[in-house]
């Protein structure tokens, strides 16, 4: 069994810089600002050959309002599924009531606790530590996150029931020099892993089988306005409250990874933050969230782009789309919130929307209500779909083929008096699907003929929702050396 350890506090403690420091990524913002993190999130630690889970949380605080109380209720959920809690405090700020209101709530979960004193650079360590001593968990154990200081100490304390030792240092004897001789003299219990012999390679087609049998997680992006129902569409799709969800724009900060199963495939849901124009953005924090959601963007397989049905597509809409088509995620077109209207109308909005993004004819449009979890069926047969054309193995006499229909049924154009020479074309990757052709002149083709190939490609190959680029190469002119010597 993994521990899972919950990292429980109030607001702008240090839970997300100690989760970052554990996680060794920048997964979770930090910033000297109250309440940034709203959504619980997971990541995967190694402590001293240990793994973990971590959960970061957001912070408990002694309000009554919407927001507050989703917040409470995700750290609620992490005490639950959490096997030991580390309960930060400030050390600096000194105690609090709101750490005597959260100390109440950890004993009554029964759960093993650590009490630890963050931000404890610069001060007198015994006597910051005395006051805490008064929320009944023992000993407070002083770290600093941000510097990393004590923190190893204290995972290892945290994790001592799931680390054991691999050899036996009494004895001073390495794992690297146990042999047969001193093997006898080696309790069993202190060489827990077996040397493996790496010398062995695998052959080129013992490698393609164990690609094979690895199941990937499909990694679909919700990107899309504040307050267009990207955060309801995630608990839709997972049949729970598993992201908070509020009427105050801009609720989600942070990029939460949530891993789900449907209908025996393996999906990553990311749930991401609202991305406003640039003009509209004053607060530091809003840019780095956008950023994550950029991030995320390119971390995916899929995009599902979210609107609002009832309103028209605006130029940031637009803006985003172009980073979604410029990065070769496989797109999906949500138009949230349709619930209540009329197929008139729905009519209306689709002929507006193809008015403006006519020219990606071949992304899937979904009318959907995630308040009401009307249409998601349909949205996750598109999913399969586009997944599916984006990994499909095409063989290269298959791309040959298409490609010298395309030519004969409309010539290359002429480049100096002589015509570009299409040769063959293979396969050249995945997210986006590469396809490179080979040929004379080929690097001198024109963008129109370009996009003649792409829809053809697209046509012949019947490709829904997934980006396709085309990559030229031409060998060089073995007689360009030769000519220059006749020359001479």
């Amino acid at each position: 069994m993994i521990p899972v350890i919950a990292l429980i506090g109030r607001p702008n403690v240090g839970k997300s810089t100690l989760f970052n420091r554990l996680t060794r990524k920048k997964d979770a913002l930090v910033a000297n600002l109250h309440g940034l993190t709203r959504d619980r999130k997971y990541g995967r630690a190694k402590i001293s050959g240990c793994d973990c889970i971590c959960i970061d949380t957001s912070g408990i605080e002694n309000n009554t309002n919407s927001l507050s109380i989703a917040m409470l209720t995700q750290s609620r959920i992490a005490i639950a599924e959490a096997t030991e809690i580390l309960f930060i405090v400030d050390a600096r700020a000194g105690l609090l009531p709101e750490d005597i209101i959260i100390a109440k709530y950890l004993r009554l979960s029964k759960k093993i606790v650590f009490l630890v004193a963050n931000k404890i650079t610069g001060l007198d360590i015994e006597a910051s530590l005395v006051e805490f001593w008064s929320l009944g968990f023992g000993r407070p154990y002083p770290i600093d996150a941000s510097h990393g200081y004590g923190v190893l100490n204290l995972m290892e304390l945290v994790l001592s029931p799931w680390i054991t030792p691999v050899t036996n240092k009494p004895l001073g004897v390495p794992y690297h020099q146990v042999t047969k001789k001193n093997l006898a003299q080696i309790p069993t219990k202190f060489i827990t892993h077996q040397p493996q012999n790496y010398s062995k390679k695998l052959t080129q087609r013992e490698q393609t089988e164990c690609l094979d049998q690895i199941d990937v997680a499909i990694k679909i992006a919700i990107v899309g306005q504040p307050n267009v129902g990207k955060s309801t569409l995630t608990n839709c799709i997972l049949g729970k409250d598993r992201v908070v969800v509020c009427d105050v724009p801009g609720t989600t900060r942070d990029s939460v990874y949530i891993a789900m199963e449907r209908d025996s495939r393996q999906y990553i849901l990311i749930d991401t933050a609202g991305v406003r124009p640039r003009r509209k953005i004053k607060e530091a924090i809003e840019k780095f969230s956008v950023i994550q959601t950029l991030k995320s963007i390119e971390n995916a397989h899929l995009v599902m782009l979210v609107l609002d049905a009832k309103k028209t597509i605006s130029d940031q809409d637009m803006s985003l789309l172009s980073f979604i088509l410029n990065s070769g995620r496989s797109l999906i077109i949500i138009l949230n919130k349709s619930d209540g209207l009329a197929r008139s109308e729905r009519n209306k909005i689709k002929q507006m929307i193809d008015s403006r993004i006519g020219f990606i004819n071949y992304v899937h449009i979904h009318f959907i209500s995630a308040l009401y979890g009307n249409g998601i069926e349909d949205v996750f047969t598109s999913i399969t779909e586009a997944y599916d054309c984006a990994t499909r193995r095409i063989h290269t006499s298959q791309l040959t083929r298409i490609m010298h229909q395309a030519t004969q049924e409309h010539q290359p154009p002429l480049i100096r008096t002589r015509r570009i020479k299409l040769k063959y074309a293979h396969a050249g990757g995945h997210h986006p699907l590469l396809i490179v052709i080979h040929g004379n002149q080929v690097k001198s083709t024109p963008d129109c003929y370009k996009r003649y190939l792409v829809n053809y490609f697209r046509q012949s190959l019947n490709l829904r929702g997934i980006a396709l680029r085309l990559q030229f190469k031409e060998g060089n002119n073995p007689y360009i050396n030769k000519s220059n010597i006749l020359s001479s």
